[in-house]
Parts: C-alpha cells; structure tokens; sequence
C-alpha cells in the first residue's frame, strides 16, 4: 500500500536523512543521489509543502514543532524501519486474535502487515487502520463513536476510554510520541494517553511499536512508564540504559531488523 505515501523513495529518503542529520545542504544531496539540484530542489519543495522538512539558508532542516507534526507527514518518516516493525509483530498475531489498535502512523502499518491473516476482530479510534482492515473481508472492525480530528482521522475522548473499555481483547497494539530517557512514555495530548491506557488496562497482552527516532523524542503529556508494556518492538536496539532499567521486569524487547521481522 506505498501508493497512499504521496512521495518517491528518494524524498522519503531525504526526509529521513534530514531527521537524522538535522541539517542537510542542497549540494550534498544532489551529490548523494546523483541527480542535479535542481531536481533535489524539486523535491525538497514538495516535502517543505507537507511539513516534513523546512527551508534554511542553503539546504534544509527539521521543522520547529510545538506540537505533534501532521500525520500525512509523519507517514514518510522512517517507513522502511515501520514495515520492519510491523511484519515482526505480524509474525506474533494468530488468526482469529481480537486485537485494539491506537492512534499512530506505525499502528496502521502494522494493520496493513495482518491484512492476509484470517478472521482478525479490530477494534481501534483510528480511521486509518480501519480503512486498512477493510482491504479483508473476513475481518470484523468495531470502530469508536466521537469527535473526529480530521488530520489525523482518530476519535479522542471519554467515548473512546469508555470504547475500549467494553473489550477485553488478546493484544494491544500501541505507539507514543515519545519515550524519555528514564522510560516514561510521552505524547502531545491528555486524550491521546487516556486513549493508549485504556487500552494497555483491557488487553492481555500488550505491545508497543516505535522505531528509534522516539528514543529521547520531547514531548509534554506523561502517560505511563514502558515498564508496564508486556513487549516493546522497535526497529533498532534499546537505548542501553533502558535495557538495564528492563531486564529487572517481565518486559521483552525485539528488535526487528529485517523485512520478515527477523
């Protein structure tokens, strides 16, 4: 389903260097993909327009946010470490599982890594995961009744506390905005978190997706600690002193480097 990502690879690319980097020249990115600046210039001004990236004097950079960046933009930004993320957890989801998605650009990926498992029960506030669902007819997709934020096309709320509460299903699945550096687990609104605990309360099992680029991340609503999570999948190594503060829990930590989830 790359077709809905409304980029080339090689902006997406650029977009994830920038992150990286924080600051990347024109020339050097003309040179690093082999093409002229004037089609780097291209692409640079077609992910300035999305919010990806801003101009500065000479190339580009990260965008100042005070708050979350907009989810059509979030979508380019690390995504081949997302699919990673995503066909491991795939990997662990049975047929037949009931399932609570949250909010989140990596929550959809990995609903579109399940789409050919059979007779999955999905139960999310997130419109974008249950348009994913949809692409399996044999699933069943319960979807939360409220407002709707239009960008981000998630329903937020007490309705959606109260929604996930009705189920008791077999995984969570899960993201943050953030995690700080002593495992407390950061988001931009107080509805987003009372979102995700409800649903780390009502499932047996609870995983939290995030790729590496969340480790450190500031965000300013506190929501939990990722000792709480029963599995952690991220798409690189756990910073170490989250690993020392882990191995004295029951969390399991997996590190998805490969596209088949290995």
């Amino acid at each position: 389903m790359q077709a809905q990502y409304d980029v080339t690879k090689r902006q997406a690319d650029i977009a994830d260097l920038v992150q990286a980097h924080g600051f990347m020249a024109v020339d050097a990115l003309a040179e690093r993909f082999d093409v002229t600046t004037q089609t780097i210039r291209r692409d640079l001004n077609r992910l300035c327009e999305m919010g990806v990236l801003r101009r500065t004097h000479g190339g580009v950079e990260p965008p100042v946010l005070s708050a979350n960046m907009h989810y059509r933009a979030r979508q380019i930004l690390n995504l081949p470490a997302k699919r990673r993320i995503a066909a491991c957890v795939a990997a662990m989801i049975p047929d037949g599982a009931s399932i609570a998605f949250s909010i989140g650009t990596t929550p959809e990926i990995v609903m579109q890594a399940l789409v050919a498992h059979d007779r999955l029960k999905i139960f999310t506030n997130n419109l974008n995961v249950a348009f994913s669902a949809c692409e399996n007819a044999g699933f069943e997709i319960t979807v939360a009744g409220g407002r709707l934020r239009p960008g981000d096309r998630d329903i937020l709320g007490t309705s959606t506390q109260e929604f996930f509460a009705s189920y008791k299903v077999d995984f969570g699945i899960f993201g943050v905005a953030g995690v700080d550096e002593d495992g407390t687990l950061l988001d931009f609104h107080e509805e987003e978190v009372a979102a995700r605990q409800a649903i780390l309360a009502n499932c047996r099992q609870s995983i939290l997706v995030l790729d590496h680029s969340k480790f450190g991340r500031a965000a300013h609503v506190r929501g939990g600690h990722i000792s709480e999570v029963a599995q952690i999948v991220c798409d690189r190594q756990v910073p170490s002193a989250l690993v020392v503060l882990l191995a004295r829990t029951r969390t399991r930590i997996l590190s998805a480097t490969t596209e088949d989830g290995g």
